[in-house]
């Protein structure tokens, strides 16, 4: 059975919580034993995973990283059962949907999942090609967000946008040219963000794709926000909108 790794106290904890049957070893630095590290162990214990005490060259070989905080799982994946139709169709009021066009850091987009967890949104939609799928930095970096938050990876970003847009979704996108501001634009009913690639922005084709383009304004030397950050400037700001920021 294929296993993948999963690395840190919040990415290892949130799968104990949310799928504790599909954790099957835990990994622990035998030298922590605070309590948080006790917590963890007694949750994996009651999982009925292996609890194997394990040196940090070993933890940093099976990680990948020396970012393990002494906990390393091996996991199995959670099957993905449900399809953006399917988690559209389930949603009570106004969806929210979070498009990358090719984001390829994993850390971005590990930050992106996290952002959209707290934001509330039902569906992260990204491309086939050119984009990073969910690994173990990409987990690490959501703190769980990468098993609360679908990540659905499509074939035809275009085409996906254009089905949203038959289901009633309004499709923004953010680019660095547009001439109104994210501020002037009502975000506040059935809604997909998208937003573009580190560096690089929305390709054309998705640009073409978007009902409008809006900006975010910036008052500095800076003339581009990291995708995660401007990721959140977004989601809140759509969040606020709603109602959902008190």
């Amino acid at each position: 059975m294929t296993r993948r790794i999963l690395y840190g106290f919040h990415a290892v904890g949130v799968r104990l919580k949310t799928a504790p049957a599909s954790v099957t070893e835990v990994h622990v630095d035998p030298t922590r034993r605070d309590q948080r590290m006790q917590r963890l162990v007694e949750r994996a214990r009651e999982a009925g995973a292996a609890v194997v005490d394990s040196a940090d060259a070993q933890l940093t070989r099976l990680a990948g990283t020396a970012g393990h905080q002494g906990v390393v799982a091996r996991v199995t994946p959670l099957p993905q059962t449900h399809s953006l139709d399917d988690l559209l169709d389930a949603v009570t009021g106004p969806p929210l949907v979070l498009a990358l066009d090719g984001v390829t850091d994993p850390h971005n987009l590990g930050a992106c999942l996290r952002v959209a967890d707290g934001a509330g949104v039902h569906a992260v939609v990204a491309p086939k090609d050119h984009a990073v799928g969910i690994n173990a930095t990409v987990a690490k970096v959501a703190s769980g967000a990468a098993d609360t938050v679908p990540y659905l990876m499509v074939t035809n970003l275009a085409r996906t946008l254009a089905e949203l847009k038959e289901r009633g979704l309004q499709v923004v996108g953010t680019a660095d040219a547009a001439e109104a501001t994210l501020y002037e634009a009502d975000l506040r009913g059935p809604l997909a963000l998208v937003l573009g690639a580190e560096g690089k922005g929305l390709r054309r084709l998705t640009q073409r794709s978007c009902d409008r383009l809006v900006r975010i304004p910036m008052q500095g030397a800076v003339e581009s926000l990291n995708v995660s950050v401007a990721a959140g400037v977004c989601l809140f700001e759509a969040l606020r909108q709603r109602g959902g920021g008190t």
